[in-house]
């Protein structure tokens, strides 16, 4: 293992930086427990001359614990669940995916 997969592992690790969660392929089945690091960024957006500030939520989950998350897949987090709303996005060492999600009413 690398420095930085054990680096990786570490956060993930951590009782203050990530949470446990349930990732549903497709958003059906039982789930498989994962642990993951739930960011809640705003995102500037322009429009024409003006710009916005849109709250979106991004899940980071590492590649070992979910090989191929998609669109559509659901995470479980303390009883929110969240659905994948664009191709997630691996990290340049391989280790994690970045997904951007919505919370599900």
């Amino acid at each position: 293992m690398s420095v930085f997969a054990q680096a990786s592992d570490d956060l993930f690790d951590d009782p203050h930086l990530a949470l446990e969660a349930l990732w549903r392929a497709n958003g059906a089945g039982a789930g498989i427990p994962v642990r993951v690091i739930l960011r809640r960024p705003d995102e500037v957006v322009g429009f024409g001359d003006s710009r916005a500030v849109l709250p979106s939520v991004l899940i980071d989950v590492r590649r070992s614990d979910v090989a191929a998350p998609a669109a559509g897949d659901t995470v479980e987090i303390a009883g929110d669940v969240y659905e994948i709303i664009a191709a997630p996005v691996a990290d340049s060492l391989g280790l994690v995916w970045t997904c951007e999600a919505a919370k599900q009413a």
